[in-house]
């Protein structure tokens, strides 16, 4: 009886303190701190922060989050992998980028298998969380799963048409199945979205050698792909060398192709009429000269400061144009 009272005693300290400590920890500013720490890379202390707050509230989803977010970034994925899980039994707004980050864990520790089935079960809970779509189709791409990366990108496209990289993906996609107009055209968005950034100039690259690869090798393709990469060989071979000749003949020939045989799917709704209508619009000079942009940074940036209004008018032309999916 007397180790029995000694027992409930000891209980009810732990209880006391436990409950103290809740009490003086206030766990939202702990987080902030937290967060503003991992904000000036002092993960450690950031880590200390977030285990501070959980020992406070073990289930808190923000602080589960933020402490596998500096684990990971501290370079310890796989011990934030325990944190996410406990983030998306929550269920809380959380789930989608506790997926994405656990997705991306797996595909840095190359583990493609594990990303991706970490992305499709991000999906299933959080079906409009576009980031979910993106890295899928980047861990596609990167199994060499090229079929799959399209329509994840597709996706990712439908949700957030402005996303510059989804844009990009679908152009790589594309590129390495041979679909040749679809690649032109998906770089050719990416390069309007973002003509300066670091990756504009892998783009324009990219957009060159399709554009130079004439006639292609034997290769298997579908019919409606050799009947694309036909007409921008004949489009370019009749065009010069001055871009804006060659992208309004490929546009113009692809958006009358189209127009004919009356062909209904995302490549032909969204890219197709839409890069016919531009061509055929006042503003596609300057859409020229933001897609060259990196063949002479130099001058194409002197223009487009000289040139703002027209930048402006075709922004608001590409907001009013229906894009359809």
């Amino acid at each position: 009886m007397i180790l029995f009272k000694k027992g409930l005693f000891i209980m009810a300290l732990v209880l006391v303190a436990g409950l103290a400590q809740a009490q003086t920890v206030d766990v939202s500013s702990t987080i902030k701190e937290g967060i503003r720490l991992n904000s000036e890379k002092n993960y450690a202390a950031a880590i200390e922060k977030y285990k501070e707050a959980l020992a406070a509230e073990p289930d808190n989803a923000q602080a589960n989050y933020q402490l596998a977010f500096s684990l990971n970034a501290s370079g310890k994925g796989t011990e934030a992998i325990p944190y996410l899980n406990k983030v998306i039994k929550t269920g809380s707004d959380l789930t989608g980028p506790a997926y994405e980050l656990m997705g991306s864990i797996y595909d840095t520790a190359h583990q493609p298998q594990q990303a991706i089935d970490a992305y499709k079960e991000g999906i299933k809970l959080k079906p409009d969380y576009q980031p979910l779509y993106f890295n899928l189709g980047i861990a596609y791409f990167r199994a060499q799963k090229y079929a799959e990366a399209e329509l994840a990108a597709i996706e990712a496209i439908n949700l957030d048409p402005k996303h510059a990289n989804s844009q990009r993906l679908y152009g790589l996609v594309t590129f390495h199945q041979n679909k040749r107009v679809p690649a032109l055209m998906g770089l050719c968005s990416f390069l309007l979205l973002d003509p300066e950034g670091p990756r504009a100039d892998e783009a324009y690259t990219n957009l060159q050698s399709l554009l130079k690869g004439g006639d292609l090798k034997a290769a298997k393709a579908d019919p409606e792909t050799l009947m694309l990469n036909k007409t921008l060989g004949t489009s370019v071979a009749a065009s010069g060398s001055q871009l804006d000749s060659q992208l309004k003949n490929i546009f113009t020939a692809v958006g009358k192709l189209g127009e004919k045989t009356g062909k209904q799917s995302f490549f032909w709704n969204y890219y197709a009429a839409f890069f016919y209508k531009l061509s055929q619009s006042p503003h596609f000079p300057t859409a020229v000269k933001l897609i060259g942009l990196s063949a002479d940074k130099t001058g194409g940036a002197a223009w487009l400061q000289s040139n703002a209004d027209k930048r402006k008018a075709l922004d608001e032309w590409i907001a009013s144009a229906e894009r359809k999916f």
